[in-house]
């Protein structure tokens, strides 16, 4: 099993608007996720991050969810909007072994 992580840093003061679209693609259909994904935020440490954590049995379903999502028409114009309130973003993938 993997969990994979996209964390997004967003810009100081713009967790509303950002939120707000993540609505909007939920509601779209844009985000699916894999049973057992969650969407999570900051309570302490680093502030203002949108966290999208998925679990997937193999890298390979991993890759296909993402090419998937990212040829999508739609996701890319929501993309383009997200980002404009994002400072930086990384990917974790964690195996998970117990």
């Amino acid at each position: 099993m993997y969990i994979v992580r996209e964390i997004f840093y967003l810009q100081f003061g713009r967790y509303k608007e950002a939120k707000a679209l993540c609505d909007e693609a939920a509601g779209l259909g844009l985000m699916t996720q894999p049973a057992g994904g969650r969407i999570l935020t900051d309570f302490t440490g680093a502030g203002y991050r949108l966290i999208f954590e998925s679990p997937y049995k193999t890298l390979a379903d991993f890759e296909t969810d993402l090419a998937k999502e990212m040829n999508a028409a739609a996701w890319k114009e929501w993309y383009e909007k997200f980002k404009a309130y994002v400072s930086h973003s990384e990917r974790e993938i964690l195996k998970q072994i117990a």
